[in-house]
């Protein structure tokens, strides 16, 4: 009985060991885990400067081929930030026939590059800037020439006739806006005494003045009104008096008559219009000249008449009289 015991209990552990050993699934191999692929992020094109857009948009070849023969490439991909009023090829097309082949030629470069300096403002002006500045003038890369801003039934003029046609055209250095006519500078004033020159009626006059050693007078800061003879005026003077007066003894009276016809300031027709029956101090010391308006017209000392107004100047204004005036 004991042997039957012991050996039924060997038969019965080696079952339960066969069984323990079928029923434990086999443990599971660690994974080994895998880093992450690197997604190498998305290329941002820069933002292209004020010429290379200029160049890749297609409507200013001209444009670009003026400020590659003037130079500026390097200024305008310079930092900035500029406000640049591009004309389009149709704008340049509207120029006389020749003018930009004539401005391309090596000797008008400079004019050329003042050209388009005059289209360049300096600092970032978008378009809700632009239309704030209504009657008022911006200051241009063309030193001392500035474009006039108007604003009409919400559109943008430049000079009153240029308009502004695409606006904000965003750059990496500024912003273009675009215009369908090329500004052009307004040409600048000669002195009282080149403009007599080239005018061709004073000629006397301007050998009088030469005589008279009154040129760099006339030629300074000033400003300057002259009533100016012309030659006709002076024609209606005795024979022989203009010769007599350029005569080295007679100089000094020659210049208190030339000076007789110059009044310090600037004094435009509607100042002259003010002064019925008032007299005006002349650059000859102590000497006036009585002005009278009839039937809208200016006459000095009575008799002598206001023929043309407003002639500018860079240092004055010449009105244009009909006789010469002289001195009690």
């Amino acid at each position: 009985m004991k042997r039957l015991h012991i050996g039924s209990l060997f038969v019965l552990l080696f079952a339960s060991l066969v069984l323990a050993a079928c029923g434990t699934p086999a443990a599971a191999p660690m994974a080994t885990a895998v880093p992450p692929t690197a997604v190498p992020p998305t290329a941002v094109p820069a933002p292209l400067d004020i010429v290379d857009i200029a160049i890749a948009d297609g409507r200013f070849t001209t444009l670009v081929t003026a400020v590659q023969a003037a130079g500026l490439v390097d200024t305008l991909k310079g930092a900035g930030p500029f406000t640049v009023f591009a004309p389009t090829d149709d704008a340049f097309a509207k120029l006389p026939a020749g003018t930009v082949e004539n401005l391309l030629k090596p000797e008008n470069l400079e004019t050329l590059k003042n050209i388009l300096l005059y289209h360049v403002v300096s600092g970032q002006v978008t378009a809700a800037d632009v239309v704030t500045l209504d009657g008022k003038s911006a200051d241009t890369d063309f030193a001392g020439n500035a474009v006039a801003i108007s604003v009409k039934d919400g559109k943008v003029f430049l000079n009153e006739t240029v308009q502004v046609i695409i606006t904000d055209i965003t750059t990496s250095n500024g912003v273009i806006h675009v215009i369908d006519t090329v500004l052009l500078p307004p040409a600048k004033l000669a002195d009282i005494v080149d403009t007599a020159i080239a005018d061709g009626r004073f000629t006397t006059l301007v050998a009088a003045t030469q005589a008279a050693g009154l040129v760099d007078t006339l030629k300074g800061a000033g400003p300057f009104t002259v009533f100016a003879p012309t030659d006709d005026a002076f024609a209606k003077l005795p024979a022989g008096t203009v010769e007599n007066l350029l005569k080295p003894e007679n100089l000094e009276d020659l210049k208190n008559i030339l000076l007789y016809h110059v009044v310090s300031g600037q004094v435009m027709a509607a100042d002259v219009v003010t002064l019925d029956g008032k007299m005006a101090d002349t650059a000859f010391a102590g000497n006036a000249i009585g002005i009278s308006v009839k039937d809208g017209k200016v006459f000095l000392n009575e008799n002598v008449e206001v023929i043309i107004t407003d002639i500018a100047t860079s240092n004055g204004v010449i009105h244009v009289i009909d006789t010469v005036l002289l001195p009690e």
